[in-house]
Formats: structure tokens, C-alpha cells, sequence
């Protein structure tokens, strides 16, 4: 399931370990927004999101990406609200294999 956001996912394996990289790079669009707007399109991401877990099966690797996709989002936003995170910069989150992520490589690839 794609939503689009303010940001493009993508989910590589990592050549040292078994882990692998959420890797979220965001969108010239929401870099251009003054903070303020950059936290209500957040947001609005954040219940569309939200919206899309509840109608997803409860078994379904959609859903259990969109979760972690949606922990993410949600620890980023109060330093996003603080001018705190360089959005230029992609961010790396280290994510087990049994991650549900995991299930979109192999190779790795773009969420959204």
C-alpha cells in the first residue's frame, strides 16, 4: 500500500549485518514549508496512516509495515515541531530482519 507523505522510504539490506536500513529521505515539498505547515502535513500524513492500519487485515505485512512506518513518523515529529532534524539528511533506521519491512526487498526498494 502506497500513502503518499512528506517523505520517500525505502528499505535496504545491510552488507555488514543481518540487519537492514529504513532509509527516509524527505520530499522537496515539505523541506520547503515553514515549520509549522511541515507539522500539520505530518500530521495529516500521520491520520491518513493511521486510517489505512485500521482497514488493513490485522495479519497483513501492509499493515505491520504501516506501523512501524507510523512509530517512526511519530518519534520524528516533535523534533521536526523543534526545528531539530536536518531534512536534507536522509534518516537511517536500523531494522531487524524479522522486521515486517524486511518483506519488501529483496534488493531493497521505494515504500512511497
Amino acid at each position: 500500500m502506497i500513502i503518499e507523505g512528506p517523505f520517500r522510504l525505502a528499505v535496504l539490506e545491510s552488507t555488514d549485518t543481518p540487519m537492514h536500513e529504513l532509509h527516509l529521505d524527505f520530499t522537496e515539498a515539505f523541506r520547503a514549508l515553514p515549520v509549522e505547515e511541515q507539522v500539520a502535513e505530518l500530521r495529516r500524513y500521520l491520520a491518513e496512516l493511521h486510517k489505512a492500519i485500521l482497514e488493513a487485515s490485522e495479519d497483513s505485512d501492509d499493515r505491520a509495515g504501516m506501523l512501524v512506518v507510523q512509530q517512526v513518523a511519530e518519534q520524528l515529529l516533535p523534533h521536526i515541531a523543534a526545528g531539530e532534524v536536518p531534512l536534507t539528511e536522509t534518516v537511517v533506521v536500523q531494522i531487524g530482519s524479522d522486521s515486517p519491512l524486511a518483506h519488501l526487498l529483496p534488493g531493497s526498494g521505494t515504500v512511497n
